[in-house]
């Protein structure tokens, strides 16, 4: 038997985002559509339909045209769902810009991504996002012509201005959002979704979560990653289901309060999440008996997590899910009703209309059953590409339509798949995705730094942190708080190496190749993490 397996066949549904959200706003136009409970905003479907209509106005009216680009930056709130849609319904192509970007990182996705206008709030407890914005500007011929304040009156002057919209006629196939991740080749890359893309995945997780309009999903993931704008979202507005928001940025009371006040049915997060919340001292006056499922994903999954969220927190159909950007982002994932022991020991079979393959790194052939090699998958889910990076759209996908994804993983002879390591140079930290060597040529621009090699470290509560070996040029001394205030301001947090070691050599091949799962296993041993390396996880 070989490592092949297909879900079951189901209807692609033709259809854009916009016209997926009339179909729920006829369906049930005075069920709740979305409650942001750090805002105050509670909307029936009608009123999120009405929403997304005034803020498409407002979006033509700012001179916003098919195939413009439009950043959005910032944490949950109800303005991120009215932009999703709107900027859907007018043929424009909405870019995810990370709320922990800083100048450094803002700047190269400005550059790359050429977007026209960008949505922010001023500022928040963590950072004046404008004055980042000023920084990434700076000395910069950008086409970034239009910058717009959430909770401002800038927002209301561009309600105010807005212009009824001609028809636009945009397709299933037309690329609707561009999100950045390391992905599986360098520096990070605009990954092209379709609204076929998300549509459908969004459409087949709700599925398999069996959801409907009765269910209520807690969503306290970010909407700038494919687990909030597609799991949350799109599952969301295919199944006419209420999307919760929280709070704006994670917080596991305010979650824990979410579940009980909304009688949530469904709760996602990933495992740091789920962790925070049974930390948190009031975990035990919570009522959560609403909770039947829900979605764990984004990093490996202890498996005695995934036990105490099934018992403790009622939530018995809780499932897995497996994917990267490039795929929308789900490949696999648990069916609510798996035996507990399949859910914890798999990321579930593939979802359906969806190929899945185990395959040799170095021939691509398709491997036995049992035995390890690349997972690669195949589907309405498959990127479009990396944006203007065809070159790169090429290294992971091939000339037969198959993504090659760049981990490691095997199948069981019930099709269920067991994610067990990564091919690829990647830090997957608490969810957030990190490429090394983006972070060791940011170093590289340190004055003091000769030369730095970055690798992940396994971590209890994020799954993996990221640690730097640091060799300094002759005569120059430094220390871990100057390395890493450098970064501050400058990198996402997440990228910021945790653990720092300065040496005088790193550990090379014969031919001179730094090996750097030496440096790993070196770290792994001095820290004394060998019992992580051997955790149980899904």
């Amino acid at each position: 038997m070989l490592s092949y397996a297909r879900g079951p066949e189901f209807p692609i549904l033709e259809k854009t985002i916009g016209e997926v959200l009339d179909d729920a706003a006829a369906r049930r136009p005075d069920g709740d559509a979305l409650v942001s409970r750090h805002q105050g905003i509670r909307l029936t479907w009608r009123d999120l339909q009405a929403a997304v209509e005034r803020t498409a106005r407002g979006l033509w009216g700012l001179g916003i045209r098919p195939g413009d680009r439009i950043g959005m930056w910032s944490a949950n709130c109800v303005e991120w769902v009215y932009l999703q849609a709107a900027v859907a319904r007018i043929g424009a192509i909405l870019v995810n810009c990370n709320p922990a970007y800083r100048s450094h990182d803002l700047g190269f996705v400005l550059r790359r991504s050429l977007m026209k206008a960008l949505f922010l709030h001023e500022r928040d407890a963590r950072v004046n996002y404008l004055e980042v914005l000023e920084e990434a500007r700076r000395g910069r011929d950008l086409p970034l012509s239009e910058v717009v304040l959430l909770g401002d009156e800038s927002w209301q002057r561009m309600l105010d201005a807005g212009i009824d919209p001609p028809l636009v006629a945009a397709t299933p196939d037309d690329v609707v959002n561009i999100q950045y991740t390391s992905g599986t080749t360098g520096f990070p890359k605009g990954v092209l979704l379709t609204h076929r893309n998300l549509v459908n995945n969004g459409n087949v997780i709700g599925k398999r979560l069996r959801a409907t309009e009765h269910d209520r999903i807690c969503a306290p993931v970010p909407l700038y990653h494919c687990f909030g704008c597609v799991i949350g979202v799109m599952a969301a507005m295919t199944s006419s289901a209420t999307l919760v928001l929280p709070s704006a940025q994670f917080d596991p009371l305010a979650t824990l309060e979410a579940v009980e006040a909304e009688r949530c049915t469904a709760l996602y997060g990933v495992p740091t999440m789920f962790i925070a919340e049974f930390d948190h001292p009031e975990f035990p006056r919570f009522d959560l008996r609403s909770l039947r499922t829900g979605v764990m994903a984004g990093a490996p999954c202890p498996i005695e997590l995934m036990k105490r969220v099934v018992s403790e927190m009622h939530c018995r159909e809780l499932t897995i899910c497996y994917g990267q950007t490039e795929s929308s982002p789900v490949i696999t994932m648990s069916a609510t009703d798996d035996d507990l022991d399949v859910r914890v020991a798999t990321v579930g079979r593939p979802l359906p209309s969806t190929e899945v393959k185990i395959v040799d790194p170095a021939t691509g052939a398709t491997l036995p059953a049992g035995e390890q090699g690349e997972l690669c998958t195949r589907g309405y889910l498959v990127m479009k590409g990396y944006d203007d990076d065809p070159r790169a759209t090429a290294q992971v996908i091939d000339s037969e339509g198959w993504l090659h994804t760049g981990d490691l993983a095997t199948m069981r002879e019930d099709s269920r798949f067991r994610i067990t390591g990564r091919a690829k140079d990647m830090i997957s930290r608490g969810g957030e995705k990190v490429y090394p060597r983006e972070v060791e040529e940011f170093l590289h621009r340190h004055p003091k730094i000769a030369d730095v090699y970055v690798v992940g470290l396994p971590d209890e509560r994020l799954g993996e942190i990221v640690a730097a070996w640091i060799r300094l040029k002759h005569g120059q001394t430094a220390d871990v708080k100057e390395i890493r205030d450098f970064c501050r301001g400058q990198i996402a947090y997440f990228k910021i190496p945790q653990h720092i070691r300065f040496v005088d050599s790193f550990p090379i091949t014969a031919n001179g190749k730094v090996q750097k799962y030496l440096i790993r296993e070196r770290e792994i041993a001095d820290l004394g993490l060998q019992h992580l390396v051997t955790t149980a996880t899904a």
